[in-house]
């Protein structure tokens, strides 16, 4: 056997062994939810996402071990590549597959010499590669004017094996949404198509559809939970876009649905959610890792479709990122510095510890996933002078210089929002309201999921087009169990209330929450907001509170969608909702 098909097929039966172990896991979340072990979940979601890394490294073990004097010779690793692609012809996995080889090209190679004929720059997969499914991705339903007989077969067939607390009351609430949502001379023509297997993500089972219309096609949404018996409910219904959006959105954590034919469920899901890129798509199924290369993909053919330069970021610049983008471009690239201004202490270790802690924890829809990259080359002639002059002054060890561009050997890059500190000095009354009641629930979010932001200002949240309010700085996280929060003690004397600093003893986890004020409400338009909305922010016995219920291992309730949106929010005497669902959940937006 050639060396080169040996390293080939090494490189794949690592990559088999990688997404057999993903699999494996994924199909453990029906049990998870059945037996509603939420803290598994958890421990799921992060054991799944070690995996890429961890076989990665066992096939460059494997492959120091083939001793080859000419294995970094350029034209053997092109040999290595055309024998590799030769094993993907109707793969099911094939676009995965080449990134699997791009990941261990990249740890050898230290993330240089990306030369297309020695690495899958691009995908060489057909868009119709794959499509031989070994059972059916999604199955149609016309309802044949019969619309709630319909709804009660697809809830009762469902695989999971707990009892419904009502399912006629649920098929009777998700026919009154679709009554509202579409005209009824159209529901003679409606038609369903489901995907065969659920979408888990922290406590809720996902069916996921799409309605097909004539000309049109809208998302058919419904997340099933279970009460405090384990018996079976729907929440909502959800048939707007905007809506699907949030759902898969990119602050949340990924999807367990059973995949063996990812591409195939990434193209299903493309109506379902047509603002979504790819690399977005790839990310909400828990394929972050073939996410990074779509999203360097993606960031490749914007610079060869444009000529716009990299700019600073807007906002006020951070203490220890450098944070720049492309005006046109919908993401931001940030980059840690080499020196951190006072008052900051952290270290770059930690920063990273940090980003990698939001990548693997529950984010609950309020923190921005990231990808991040070595050794990323930006032309010199695409970056603008005020930016270049930043970079070499606050990132000048993170540079090297190839002449025409630089490399910088560390960086992140992250969905760009509106910084939530420019968004407030634009908005009017009625977004000022709306944006605070976003701003404190993404708080109580964070720290009912155990996460402390730490730096609280607005500069480090961002407002999506959504309008939902995001964290993205996380050089300052903790979980809330680390913290101590104390109440301010009283003064004895007055001159105590004078002194430059605090009169009472400081440890470094101790945290006043009735501080929070002072910079929360320095605005004065914000304070009665605040006060109406979110006044238990300030208060030390909220947040004790919370870390009683985490240390007591609970975990909150996650609803990708508005509290009205929820069916014991609609019509609750007609459905009897009333009786056993909570009214009212701090995680719920």
């Amino acid at each position: 056997m050639k060396t080169e098909l040996l390293i080939a097929q090494t490189i794949l039966q690592g990559f088999d062994a990688q997404y057999g172990r993903f699999l494996e896991i994924t199909s453990g979340a029906q049990q998870r939810f059945e037996q509603a072990d939420w803290l598994s979940v958890q421990q799921a979601m992060k054991q799944r996402i070690h995996l890429y890394d961890h076989h990665v490294g066992l096939v460059v073990s494997q492959l120091k071990c083939i001793t080859v004097p000419y294995f970094y010779d350029a034209t053997f690793t092109a040999r290595v590549k055309r024998c590799y692609s030769e094993l993907l012809p109707d793969y099911p996995r094939g676009e995965i597959a080449e990134s699997f080889f791009n990941s261990v090209y990249c740890r050898i190679f230290k993330h240089r010499e990306l030369i297309e004929d020695r690495l899958f720059i691009f995908s060489e997969q057909h868009p119709d590669s794959g499509k031989c499914l070994s059972r059916p991705l999604a199955r149609r339903i016309n309802p044949r004017a019969d619309l709630l007989n319909m709804l009660h077969k697809l809830l009762i067939e469902l695989p999971l094996r707990l009892t419904w607390q009502d399912i006629h009351r649920d098929t009777l609430a998700i026919s009154d949404v679709l009554a509202e949502n579409f005209p009824e001379d159209s529901m003679d023509q409606i038609e369903f198509e489901i995907v065969t297997e659920l979408f888990y993500r922290n406590k809720a089972a996902w069916i996921i559809g799409k309605i097909r219309l004539p000309g049109k096609i809208h998302p058919f949404l419904l997340p099933i939970h279970q009460d405090e018996h384990g018996k079976l409910f729907v929440d909502t219904c959800l048939t707007e876009h905007d809506d699907a959006s949030i759902v898969f959105g990119f602050a949340r954590s990924y999807f367990m649905v059973y995949a063996p034919h990812p591409g195939a469920l990434v193209e299903w899901l493309r109506e379902v959610l047509p603002s979504k890129t790819t690399a977005e798509l790839y990310s909400a199924i828990g394929c972050q890792k073939h996410a990074k290369t779509e999203c360097y993909r993606e960031h490749l053919r914007y610079m060869a479709s444009s000529s716009d330069p990299f700019i600073i970021a807007p906002g006020v610049k951070g203490m220890v990122m450098l944070v720049f983008t492309l005006p046109g471009s919908d993401r931001v690239f940030k980059v840690i510095k080499d020196r951190f201004a006072p008052p900051k202490q952290v270290t770059e270790q930690r920063v990273r510890e940090c980003y990698q802690l939001v990548k693997e924890h529950d984010r609950v829809g309020r923190m921005a996933d990231t990808q991040e990259f070595e050794h990323f080359v930006l032309p010199k002639d695409r970056i603008c002078p005020e930016l270049m002059a930043e970079l070499q002054k606050e990132a000048g060890n993170k540079i090297q210089d190839l002449g025409d561009s630089i490399a910088l050997s560390h960086l992140y890059i992250e969905r760009r929002m509106t910084p939530l500190n420019l968004y407030l000095g634009q908005a009017n009354s009625k977004q000022l309201h709306e944006v605070i009641e976003e701003y404190g629930n993404a708080i109580k979010q964070l720290a009912a999921a155990n996460i402390f932001p730490g730096d609280m200002l607005f500069k480090n949240f961002g407002v999506t087009r959504h309008g939902r309010v995001v964290f993205y700085d996380y050089d300052e996280i903790c979980y809330m169990t680390e913290i101590n929060f104390r109440d301010l003690p009283k003064a004895l004397y007055p001159e105590d209330e004078l002194a430059n600093g605090p009169w009472y003893s400081v440890a470094d986890n101790d945290v006043f929450p009735e501080e929070f004020r002072y910079f929360l409400c320095s605005d004065k338009r914000l304070r009665p907001y605040f006060d109406a909305l979110h006044g238990d922010l300030f208060c030390a016995d909220y947040w004790r509170g919370l870390q009683k219920r985490i240390q007591a291992g609970h975990v909150e309730d996650v609803f990708a969608y508005r509290r009205k949106q929820r069916f014991i929010h609609r019509n609750m005497q007609r459905h009897s909702y009333s009786k056993a669902l909570p009214m009212q959940l701090p995680i719920t937006d």
